[in-house]
């Protein structure tokens, strides 16, 4: 039974921003898994242009939790977690995103490893964002995050 609530939740869910980037890594898809699955690899490249990794923690299975600190060039800590939703290893991550500042700001992503043989087709697919600008501020970090990932791979 739906309530009018209920569907103007729904209606807002349906038109909210999303963003989609592409990005091929000079490693097969194994290695492009375990470097988004595994924290010590994570602590080596994850976050925007400048950020400093802090803290890393990854369960990589359906229900479990991530959790990440960064700092930033101009010294603001940052802390993201979320939930797995879906984890087909070596293929396919999706879970929920949230910042420690805004946590009823809940979104999701989407990561996708097509194996192209010595390497890998990333596309990352992030959706939900609250409005706009937020997908915006997320596509300037997560192009700086892809370019770090991308330069993990020499």
């Amino acid at each position: 039974m739906s309530t009018d609530s209920s569907l103007a939740v729904e209606a807002r869910h349906a038109t909210n921003p999303s963003l989609t980037l592409k990005r091929w890594l000079n490693a097969p898809p194994a290695k492009v898994y375990a470097a988004w699955t595994d924290p010590e690899k994570l602590m080596g490249w994850f976050g925007p242009h400048g950020a400093t990794m802090l803290d890393a923690q990854i369960d990589a299975r359906v229900g479990g939790r991530f959790h990440a600190v960064f700092r930033t060039s101009d010294g603001e800590e940052h802390s993201v977690s979320g939930v797995f939703r879906e984890v087909i290893p070596n293929q396919k991550l999706i879970f929920t995103w949230a910042w420690r500042s805004t946590p009823e700001r809940q979104s999701s992503v989407t990561i996708v490893l097509r194996d192209e043989g010595d390497a890998t087709l990333l596309t990352l697919l992030h959706e939900q964002f609250f409005d706009e600008s937020a997908r915006d501020r997320h596509r300037v970090g997560w192009v700086g995050t892809l370019d770090r990932l991308e330069a993990f791979f020499p």
